[in-house]
């Protein structure tokens, strides 16, 4: 067996996919699982362009959202709403009992405050850290 060259550098989305799919699978290997699985959302125009989206993976019962984005001239016509509606159900299917996610817009908390998450964490920066008084709530949602 080879001594492995180590080498730290920067990766890219191929790297990132490999290394979630190898800690998947060891995860796998050492700890008992239910569904693990990863989808995305998307809302198009006719035209195909893409103007809200949302990336979710599902593991030990519990749904993360990873990213919701809605375009700005697409916002608050209920895209946000529909895509979490439509997360939700999909998770359901995979029987998972709850989502999570975090987020630090205190817009986004607050549309997600409104749609039945709680907050059950927050990580806040001080004023002497940059940038300062930052937060970072972590909110769930039971199913």
């Amino acid at each position: 067996m080879m001594t492995p060259v180590i080498v730290f550098a920067e990766g890219g989305p191929e790297e990132s996919v490999t290394i979630e799919t190898e800690l998947l699978t060891a995860l796998r290997n050492s700890l008992q699982q239910s569904t693990n699985s990863s989808f995305v959302l998307t809302v198009k125009e006719s035209d195909g362009n893409l103007v809200a989206g949302l990336t979710a993976g599902c593991s030990y019962g519990w749904l993360l959202i990873k990213t919701l984005w809605v375009a700005e001239s697409y916002r608050r016509q209920g895209l946000a709403r529909k895509l979490m509606a439509q997360a939700e159900e999909k998770a359901v299917g995979l029987h998972c009992h709850g989502v999570w996610l975090d987020t630090s817009s205190p817009g986004a908390m607050r549309f997600y405050e409104g749609i039945g998450y709680e907050i059950f964490g927050e990580l806040r920066n001080e004023e002497d850290q940059l940038p300062p008084s930052h937060r970072r709530w972590f909110m769930k949602k039971r199913l």
